[in-house]
């Protein structure tokens, strides 16, 4: 991709887009809601066009693409429809019976010449795994969380976000040499995340990909592309090493700044000192040359939603606000989804649901809500407890013809509980005229900020969050996270997206076959469990595990000696890792600064002037090498330094 430019009417999107996709490379694009992400995904694809610039591709290319939204119309079985994802090898099975019966009914010459296109294309279909492509394809699905029954159902007959695993399995299966994605674990659960990440992470060819998932990113990127201020700016490493970069990157432009500003200073004093000094006015001449030629140095501003949320105090509820007592909980006279259930959360508590999809957590949620009734057991909701729910479907129902203020008015009415409606939305990224824009043309992310700000606008103390960060960009969800340390209330919140409950909840509730297991903590072997783990941990041999008793001193005494042995654990890590933790900054450090050196003689080597005389040319191409050479192996460095770190 080489100085891609797109605008919309008089709106630039983005101008000088400039990076390339080589096999194993692994690139994150990151940046706000409509910066222009997905249109430079569909660029790339060729669904649209760019103004100017250019997108070079090899011959006979395989680009495969996963959209946000699916327009496929679905004939078949799930694993049929996967199966066409390798329709180039089925093709070649196809050509392999053809020959078989061209073989029965030939003989002589004709007979050996099938018989070495047979051979031909059997290798061939050996080399592609042809033999192996159904069992491939259900390794796949079943790494996608679909069981053996569903891979024999009728795909139509699935949810959206069901197709959209079977899209994404289809896609793993074909193989293509370019693999874009745009938010691909939208609709996965925590485990097929984990699966996923180390398919993407063995990616033999190149990967493009749209996430706001911080560990998602992490795992897989090996460099990140920011998308801002209509132009693009890349980094080498995950976002964790993104987020450094881009700090120091924003540091020594600060820093250049303030140099450059006080060397202007100090010439605009000379110059007015001596502008009328005949002795002086050759130096006061030279000096204005030197400031006219004098570029500025722009200082990159990092453009994120900064808001500060103050939410009015609910009234106070009980202190037992759920309380779930041996309930077994299913539908009707099926077997239950969850049997033997044990849970009490109370007044101000924070916790995040976890668990495979289809293991029962919509199945406990509907429970809380009232929505389905236990076969046996209890569930109860404490006095004065006021609820609020989001999930998917409050997207899906608003009103695309209306503005952003309407829309909220028509859900929550003038004045929540006494608050202005503009402060609301203000709150969630709508200010000024966003207000009066119209909800079709909000990108997915800000719908899903429009329709969060109608559940939480109005003072419940608890909220029930399904799944809110599916279609956010990174900047909104780190709105969400705010406004959920600034709520006051209790929250019970069920999410794949692992950095979010990091910082959002204090412990986490496990629903696994069957079975449903309170942690008193936020622990990384609960919510980033193994690939193999097969079966939950049980109260009886977890020290953190536990179905709490209403009086909840085992839990808070349980807690405080937990918390004090993770922190002196961390202690004693922080103290071995120290001299690493430097050198990896250091060497980041370095890398940076290579990286810069290697990209600005890249861009005089586009100056073709420069080929007009041969020396130089020689010269510029000798430096080139050097430069990029010393940025690979500072980048070999780094990675194993960071490999040491652990």
């Amino acid at each position: 991709m080489s100085g891609l430019e797109k605008g919309f009417g008089s709106r630039t999107l983005f101008r000088d887009v400039t990076f390339r996709l080589t096999n194993g490379r692994r690139i994150a694009l990151v940046g706000g809601n409509g910066v222009g992400k997905t249109t430079i995904l569909e660029i790339i694809v060729g669904s649209q066009e760019a103004d100017s610039g250019d997108v070079s591709r090899q011959k006979d290319l395989r680009i495969g693409y996963l959209p946000q939204e699916l327009l496929d119309v679905w004939q078949s079985s799930v694993l049929e429809e996967v199966m066409k994802g390798a329709s180039h090898v089925l093709e070649l099975e196809r050509r392999l019976r053809t020959l078989e019966a061209r073989m029965a009914d030939t003989t002589g010459t004709e007979h050996d010449k099938v018989m070495e296109a047979y051979g031909i294309a059997q290798s061939q279909f050996e080399q592609l795994g042809g033999y192996q492509l159904e069992a491939e394809a259900r390794r796949i699905l079943g790494g996608l969380g679909f069981t053996t029954p569903d891979m024999d159902r009728p795909l139509a007959e699935m949810s959206g976000g069901w197709q959209m695993r079977a899209a994404l399995a289809r896609l793993l299966l074909q193989k293509p040499d370019i693999l874009v994605l745009d938010e691909p674990t939208n609709h996965l659960d925590v485990e097929s995340v984990l699966w996923l990440e180390q398919q993407l992470a063995a990616w033999p060819g190149a990967l493009l990909f749209v996430s706001h998932d911080r560990d998602f990113i992490d795992a897989v990127a090996e460099r990140v592309i920011e998308v801002a201020r209509q132009t693009t700016t890349e980094y080498i490493g995950g976002f964790a090493e993104f987020v450094v970069q881009r700090e120091e990157r924003l540091r020594m432009a600060q820093a250049a700044a303030s140099n450059q500003a006080r060397k202007v200073a100090h010439v605009e004093k000379f110059v007015d000192r001596f502008r009328y000094k005949a002795t002086k006015a050759k130096q006061v001449q030279s000096r204005l040359k030197t400031l006219a030629k004098l570029e500025e140095i722009e200082v990159p501003e990092i453009e994120e939603l900064k808001l500060k949320f103050a939410f009015p105090e609910p009234r106070r509820s009980s202190r037992v606000v759920i309380e779930i007592q041996d309930a077994d909980i299913g539908y009707g006279s099926d077997a239950p989804v969850v049997t033997g259930a044990n849970l009490v959360v109370e007044r101000g508590d924070k916790l995040a649901l976890i668990g495979p999809n289809g293991a029962g957590k919509s199945t406990v949620l509907k429970a809380i809500l009232g929505q389905l009734t236990p076969t046996s057991g209890s569930v109860k909701i404490g006095s004065n407890v006021d609820t609020a729910y989001f999930a998917q479907h409050q997207v899906d129902a608003l009103d695309l013809s209306k503005t952003v203020y309407a829309e909220f008015l028509s859900k929550v009415g003038e004045q929540p509980k006494n608050r202005q409606a503009r402060t609301v939305l203000g709150s969630f990224g709508f200010s000024g005229d966003a207000v009066d824009r119209k909800v079709l043309d909000l990108s997915g992310g800000e719908r899903t900020r429009l329709a969060l700000a109608e559940t939480m606008c109005n003072p419940v103390n608890l909220l029930i969050l399904d799944e809110p960060t599916n279609h956010l960009d990174i900047p909104s969800c780190d709105v969400l996270q705010d406004a959920l340390q600034a709520y006051p209330g209790t929250v019970l919140l069920v999410s794949h997206d692992r950095y979010l409950i990091r910082n959002t909840v204090k412990a986490l509730v496990e629903v696994r076959e069957g079975r449903l297991t309170q942690h008193l903590d936020v622990e990384e072997h609960i919510l980033t469990p193994s690939p193999d783990k097969a079966t939950p941990t049980s109260s009886a041999n977890s020290s953190t595990a536990s179905q709490v008793a209403p009086g909840g001193k085992r839990k808070s005494d349980l807690r405080k000696a937990q918390k004090r042995a993770q922190a002196e654990t961390r202690n004693a890590k922080s103290r071995d890792t120290r001299e690493a933790r430097k050198t990896v900054e250091r060497l980041e450090r370095q890398l940076l600064r290579a990286e810069e050196v290697v990209g600005g003689l890249q861009k005089q080597l586009a100056d073709p002037a420069v080929y007009e005389d041969p020396d130089q040319m020689k010269r510029l191409l000798q430096t080139f090498d050097s430069a990029k050479a010393k940025a690979e192996e500072l980048n070999k460095q780094w990675e194993a330094a960071v490999t040491a770190l652990g």
